[in-house]
């Protein structure tokens, strides 16, 4: 049998008696190949066997491979075509994918909450009416629990590795691993109303946010300066400043800590894991009053004119970034 010229046949007739060099594939390309594997092999008995997380797992993991990363190529050919500043090239694909998911999250619990008969929002005592354990969680509600958990699943893995390092990093690793475990814990012990009413609060301050620092980067493109994109990212700018204040540090407190520290104990006297999820959604408060303090000194700045153009207070400068720390002595 004739044998056919392949890549080690070609190597020993050039006079290369070693094998070719094995590629390595990546992370992404190792989980793409996991993927497939359960794709293909998926079974509805095997679903029924893994339960409901099974469908979080495989979701988040098709959200690392969609999701951009600052070292990825996918959004380079939008960066080259526009010109942007190199730095402003590597933080563009971060920011438009979560503006993206946030702005459909979003979109999605305000179309729970205000275009169906839920009527959590405007009567917050509610999400603990007819409460009880293990009963059945709607699939439109379970829907953007599994959409919110996989999210943010996959983002403890891109603040760790793809994500670029900020002031605040550490407390956004803290953040996401605090909001994982209320979606979990809320999803199994069937408190998923007040989970609704959370995603809502929480997710239109990351869509002005991220919307905010697009215009940022799109400012100074192509080689000039933008009016428009410096016009919106201002507009943007106080709209999230209101946005945060008013849905994280008033409505939640009013709508959502009420409902959880008093209307609970009023509907369900006994209800379990009171102290823990209560100190839970406190911690969240706290981050966002954390937060809240890079908006103040942002208006501070701006106000007092010591800053002409907005930028992230979080990020490091290049200069901070590339300087080693001083020393005891100096």
């Amino acid at each position: 049998m004739e044998e056919r010229p392949g890549p080690t046949l070609l190597h020993r007739e050039k006079g290369v008696t070693r094998p070719p060099p094995s590629v390595n594939p990546g992370p992404h390309l190792a989980s793409l190949h996991l993927s497939s594997f359960w794709l293909r092999s998926w079974r509805p008995s095997r679903a029924r066997a893994l339960g409901p997380g099974w469908g979080m797992w495989l979701l988040s993991n098709y959200q690392g491979l969609a999701a951009p990363s600052p070292r990825s190529g996918r959004s380079r050919p939008l960066a080259k075509r526009c010109r942007l500043q190199p730095r402003d090239a590597a933080k563009m694909p971060e920011s438009a994918w979560k503006f993206l998911f946030y702005l459909g999250s979003w979109s999605y619990s305000a179309y729970l909450l205000f275009g169906t008969n839920y009527p959590f929002f405007h009567d917050p005592p509610s999400v603990f009416y007819d409460w009880t354990p293990g009963m059945a969680v709607p699939r439109d509600i379970a829907a953007a629990y599994l959409l919110q958990g996989s999210f943010y699943s996959h983002s403890i893995y891109a603040t760790l590795y793809m994500d670029t390092w900020r002031k605040d990093s550490v407390v956004m690793l803290i953040h996401h691993v605090v909001t994982l475990v209320l979606i979990v814990s809320s999803y199994a012990f069937r408190y998923h109303n007040v989970g609704i009413l959370v995603f809502f609060l929480h997710d239109i301050s990351d869509v002005l946010l991220e919307f905010t620092k697009l215009n940022i980067y799109f400012r100074s493109c192509s080689g000039s300066h933008h009016r428009l994109h410096a016009l919106v990212a201002d507009l943007g700018c106080l709209s999230f400043c209101f946005s945060w204040f008013w849905f994280r540090l008033y409505w939640f407190p009013l709508k959502v800590l009420y409902a959880t520290c008093h209307c609970s104990l009023l509907s369900v006297p006994d209800i379990p894991f009171y102290f823990f999820f209560n100190a839970l959604l406190l911690l969240l408060t706290l981050m966002n009053l954390y937060w809240f303090l890079y908006i103040v000194a942002l208006a501070v700045k701006v106000l007092t004119g010591q800053m002409r153009e907005l930028k992230d207070l979080r990020e490091y400068d290049t200069a901070e970034a590339q300087s080693p720390k001083p020393s005891k002595a100096e």
